[in-house]
């Protein structure tokens, strides 16, 4: 479904020309907290406001709703006379609002944009074409730039680096105003209900925190720094403490651990997208990166000269099983502990015919096995004598 064009429907210097820039626009029914009957009105979202018209070509709008006091954003399952409207629930710091959409496509588109100026991110739970999300984006971009040109110093919260704070800064710390304090605890429940804010004079730090007593309930403590050192909890008896993690720590336990420090996840992405144009018709269209693994690098082969783990393996394993081997710490079991029997040495000679020995003249195996021992020749000698007196003996 294509957005509604925006266009600015008086000249120069007219009502409509004095408004923040127009993100979206069209027919919606409203029906505020105090309102019996909806009003189908035209509705334009200018900057972080809801404007209603009575109708499309009007310059005067006749009710308008900031968008500072957001606390959620809901759909209305209930039936409308309408079988293909769709209704919304917006939630405000001073009530609800009902607003019902011609159909579907556009109730998505209408969430879409609210939560965009109001977050000033690009939601992700919504069912939007590709074209839709990079209109949102712009969006993003243009209302952050106008919030940027319109902010003035005395409106500006100011920031945690101009306050010579001592120590580290609890994570709990956030650089938000008191309305903006009060609209981020109420919609995240779950982070906690406490949380360290900037002083509203620039010169003090300030803690504001939400509870549940039919409605939220807040309450906000001044935090002011001694020239002494330290800090000190404004109340009627001061509490001193010695720095903001002891100030945050102390009402943990003044309270019992009701109060609770506001622990906000930020989401990260967990895919890579990427925006690329079309070939043939130019648009422009957000892309999912594949997610399969990286091709692993070919192993590189063994250097020369670097001793082979199979080969001392499996001579490990081998001197291991033998039964005559014995375990010492620290000592591969490759030699066994006490002396074999030796069986007689036999004759040389005759092993080099029976044993398969490589014919290589220059193989070391070859010319010892073929060259007899000393002491197999000096046996050779006393047995030739023995047979020779013995002969002569018989004769």
């Amino acid at each position: 479904m294509a957005a509604a064009p925006v266009k600015q429907r008086s000249g120069p210097g007219g009502p409509r020309a004095q408004l923040p820039p127009c993100y979206y626009e069209g027919y919606l029914e409203k029906r505020g907290p105090k309102e019996k009957v909806s009003r189908r009105l035209w509705t334009c979202l200018c900057g972080n406001t809801l404007f209603f018209f009575n109708n499309a070509k009007d310059t005067h709008y006749v009710e308008k709703l900031d968008l500072s006091g957001f606390v959620s954003l809901k759909d209305d399952c209930s039936r409308d006379r309408n079988l293909e409207a769709a209704r919304l629930i917006l939630r405000m710091r001073d009530g609800e609002t009902k607003l019902t959409a011609p159909n579907l496509e556009s109730r998505e588109l209408w969430k879409g944009f609210l939560y965009s100026v109001v977050d000033l991110n690009v939601p992700g739970c919504l069912t939007l074409l590709p074209g839709q999300v990079q209109m949102l984006r712009e969006v993003v971009d243009k209302e952050r730039s106008r919030r940027r040109a319109t902010r003035t110093p005395t409106r500006a919260p100011p920031s945690p680096l101009s306050l010579p704070l001592l120590g580290e800064i609890p994570p709990c710390f956030r650089p938000v105003s008191r309305t903006e304090a009060e609209v981020m605890l109420e919609r995240h429940p779950d982070c906690g209900n406490m949380l360290l804010r900037p002083g509203r004079d620039g010169s003090s730090l300030a803690v504001t925190t939400r509870q549940d007593l039919n409605g939220s309930v807040f309450r906000h403590y001044r935090v002011t720094q001694r020239e002494q050192g330290g800090y000190v909890i404004d109340v009627e008896n001061p509490i001193p403490c010695a720095t903001l993690h002891d100030v945050i720590d102390a009402l943990v336990e003044k309270t019992a651990g009701t109060l609770q420090p506001f622990l906000l996840e930020e989401p990260y992405e967990e895919n890579i997208t990427y925006v690329s144009a079309n070939d043939e018709n130019g648009e422009r269209i957000l892309h999912c990166a594949p997610s399969s693994p990286l091709p692993k690098a070919p192993a590189l082969p063994p250097k020369q000269g670097t001793p082979n783990p199979a080969l001392h393996s499996h001579t490990h394993i081998h001197a291991r099983k033998h039964p005559n081997c014995s375990a010492s710490p620290g000592v591969p079991e490759r030699w066994p502990s006490k002396p074999l029997p030796r069986s007689p040495a036999p004759d040389r000679r005759i092993l080099s015919v029976t044993s398969p020995v490589p014919s290589s003249p220059t193989n070391p195996m070859r010319r010892l096995i073929l060259s007899p021992s000393p002491l197999a020749h000096t046996l050779n000698e006393e047995l030739k004598l023995k047979l020779e007196k013995r002969r002569t003996s018989q004769e």
